[in-house]
């Protein structure tokens, strides 16, 4: 997972916030409504990426103890 994935997540999660605060101060549901989707999707992009840090420690862990 590099800098710039996270801060790029950052930022959707963040132009979704501003999106949804938009919405309440407007009455607006539609966005509303779209900034929460905003935030899920990268809130899920994020974890993907922690997922997959993971599955990459996991598999040198392993490859470590088998080359001992």
């Amino acid at each position: 997972m590099s800098v710039g994935d996270d801060i790029r997540n950052k930022a959707e999660e963040l132009k979704g916030e501003t999106k949804e605060h938009v919405g309440d101060w407007t009455d607006n549901e539609s966005m509303q409504a779209e900034g929460m989707a905003d935030q899920t999707k990268a809130r899920a992009k994020q974890a993907g990426e922690e997922v997959e840090e993971a599955a990459r420690e996991v598999r040198e862990d392993v490859r470590d103890a088998f080359d001992r």
